[in-house]
């Protein structure tokens, strides 16, 4: 019996501290409201939720969804606020992959930084968007922004926007 119940409460907990993920990874700066773009799913093989640390881990085929973005990995370390649940940062390891409309953005790991509304991809960057292709040493996206800066870029443009 208390073991289902210390399961049941980590259920609970990992589905409070994911919509905490989601809420924050789609906000705007500050002064903007922050809204969550339609239902918030994430899914792993294994969660270890860690209290006294304040960090929930998720290995073993990550895919963390809302209705506009999607972000796959084979560990996911989210690092939340003791006083107010608020996620803080999260670190993605192992084939990370981010898609958003028709950008796709792969690196061997990324960091999400909720205070500054940014991602930043390390371990082979590549951002595809149609046929053009971006590629370099580190790539930081600026969410709010919807602007990347890229440190030993490579970009290979192939077709112009319309």
């Amino acid at each position: 019996m208390s073991r289902q119940l210390f399961i049941s409460e980590i259920f609970r907990f990992s589905g409070f501290l994911i919509a905490l993920f989601f809420l924050s990874t789609n906000g705007f700066a500050a002064g903007q409201a922050t809204k969550a773009k339609g239902p918030i799913i994430i899914t792993s093989d294994k969660l270890t939720a860690d209290n006294n640390a304040h960090t929930a881990v998720f290995e073993n085929s990550v895919t963390a969804r809302t209705s506009d973005v999607t972000m796959y990995s084979d560990r996911m370390v989210v690092y939340y606020d003791k006083d107010t649940g608020n996620v803080k940062r999260i670190d993605a390891a192992g084939r990370v992959k981010l898609m958003k409309e028709s950008r796709v953005i792969t690196s061997q790991e990324a960091s999400y930084y909720a205070d500054e509304e940014k991602v930043v991809f390390t371990g082979e960057p590549r951002a595809v968007e149609g046929e053009n292709v971006v590629t370099g040493k580190k790539m930081t996206y600026l969410m709010n922004e919807d602007r990347f800066l890229v440190e030993g870029s490579k970009v290979f443009l192939t077709k112009k926007r319309e």
